[in-house]
């Protein structure tokens, strides 16, 4: 029998206490698992000592299995059986993001569809998504919404995309979102 892929949200930010992020059954798992997939064994290893600090590690932070997702290249499906391999053997595993959601607008999608295909059982759990955060403060439309991921680098191209998202808004009555990374966000500033 195969373990279960646990999917994590993690905090967006150091400000906010981590009970009041996750669930306290979600807090209690992560303390037990010793398997984890991460973007960062960095910002893993962060997240588990504020778990921590909350519920006791059922092992020392040393001896916690992280393993990083492949950078700046697809999950084959022999590196996701790797890296899901303890979960195959029956071992339940943890899945994070480097902030919020995993699996969303995030490389975890790739592992949680290799999961699948391998037969392991998936379990998402609540915590904090940007997302859905944005959405629900801005006050539109919530019932129909698209997501688009990152906007182009290139300022022509993001300009054109912008206006098709404006366009798209104004026509299907819809909600339009996407995301940008810490670094280019002035200049999506300038061009809004």
């Amino acid at each position: 029998m195969t373990g279960t892929l646990h999917l994590m949200p993690t905090p967006l930010g150091d400000d906010v206490p981590l009970q009041r992020l996750l669930p306290v059954e979600a807090v209690t798992r992560c303390a037990t698992l010793q398997h984890w997939v991460a973007e960062n064994a960095k910002t893993c290893r962060a997240f588990l000592k504020r778990v921590g600090a909350v519920q006791p590690l059922t092992l020392p932070l040393q001896q916690i299995d992280i393993v990083e997702l492949p950078k700046h290249q697809a999950l084959t499906a022999q590196a996701a059986r790797a890296l899901l391999a303890p979960a195959v053997a029956g071992h339940d595993m943890g899945l994070v993001s480097e902030a919020g959601a995993p699996g969303v607008a995030d490389p975890g999608a790739a592992v949680v569809a290799a999961a699948h295909a391998l037969g392991i059982a998936v379990q998402p759990w609540v915590g904090p998504s940007s997302l859905l955060l944005a959405l629900m403060a801005s006050g539109l439309n919530g019932q129909q919404f698209a997501f688009h991921g990152y906007l182009p680098r290139e300022a022509a191209a993001r300009g054109h995309k912008l206006q098709q998202l404006e366009a798209d808004s104004a026509r299907l009555a819809q909600t339009q979102l996407f995301i940008e990374t810490p670094y280019r966000n002035d200049a999506l500033l300038a061009a809004l």
